[in-house]
């Protein structure tokens, strides 16, 4: 009887871990790391001294880590019903996660997410603040436009790395454009993610290849920026390209949910290799290193848990 109980609460805590998408959460880690790079951390996070307040950047991972984590509790909770029918093994269909417990798991991580961004300092709060109404409309209204559900997925992501740039807010006004590029990236993988469960078209596949190719172009752009690396970010950039343009291809010439999931979730661990280009023309190579070792962690708990 005793393991049956330890079996059915093993299943039901692992469920919770299914909401939470863990993998996706440490992409989320890179945008933190990658924004505090640029806003001028790299010398702290790549000397291990943390010279450039510590404490703040704990309080930034934490902020993230509730902020992705509620919004994609609340994206099931959303979804429930339709869930329900298409993809009856998710956790709040299947009966291993109760929807109110997911509502209340939500609110609890998006709490969490704004109040740590507030212990750094008001302009992350309110960035964080903004960050999770972002998601909480996306999940609930703009994920079923093909226009507003990219620009608000979008947004969300660009609004967290600018919460890594944050611990710094006199740099938000020189940085800001650095959020477009999550934006347009994260655009791409909407945009293919519309067709996951019946096939999508040949005109939106094409178009994500180009948001890819546009992000691309930006971050060699970048390096026309004082104060950035192109030479140190190129590795980082080429280990991009390489990673993300051939599953897109594919999912751009044939729309089918096969290679389209393949596309999502290669591009959502795509994420820490931006972010690790990012880090490393602003902080150095280093710097870009230790973003780029989220990859292995993100890689295994996509083996673990799923990512769509």
């Amino acid at each position: 009887m005793k393991k049956q109980t330890d079996h059915s609460l093993v299943s039901r805590l692992r469920a919770y871990g299914e909401l939470l998408r863990p993998a996706n959460i440490i992409t989320a880690f890179a945008d933190i790391m990658a924004g505090y790079a640029a806003a001028g951390g790299s010398v702290a996070l790549s000397s291990m001294e943390f010279s450039l307040n510590p404490p703040a950047l704990g309080w930034l991972l934490l902020s993230t880590f509730g902020l992705y984590g509620g919004g994609v509790v609340f994206n099931d909770v959303f979804d429930a019903e339709l869930d329900a029918r298409e993809r009856p093994e998710r956790a709040i269909p299947s009966g291993r996660a109760s929807r109110d417990g997911a509502i209340l798991m939500g609110l609890m991580l998006l709490g969490v997410g704004i109040a740590a961004a507030f212990r750094v300092n008001t302009t992350a709060g309110l960035l964080a603040t903004a960050i999770s109404g972002g998601a909480l409309l996306y999940d609930y209204w703009a994920k079923h436009s093909s226009l507003w559900g990219p620009l608000f997925m979008g947004g969300c992501r660009g609004g967290n790395l600018l919460l890594g740039c944050s611990i710094l807010p006199a740099t938000l006004g020189s940085l800001w454009f650095l959020g477009l590029l999550p934006v347009t990236y994260i655009g791409s993988i909407t945009l293919v993610s519309q067709g996951e469960i019946h096939g999508g078209s040949k005109k939106s596949g094409i178009a994500a290849l180009g948001l890819i190719l546009l992000v691309i172009a930006g971050l060699l752009l970048l390096g026309f920026l004082r104060g950035y690396s192109i030479i140190l970010a190129i590795p980082f950039i080429l280990l991009f390209g390489a990673m993300v343009l051939p599953p897109f291809g594919k999912a751009a010439l044939q729309p089918k949910p096969q290679l389209i999931k393949k596309a999502i979730k290669r591009g959502v661990l795509s994420l820490i290799l931006m972010n690790a280009a990012i880090a490393a023309g602003f902080g150095g190579f280093f710097t870009g290193l230790l973003v780029l070792l989220l990859l292995p962690l993100s890689v295994l708990l996509a083996k673990l848990f799923a990512v769509t």
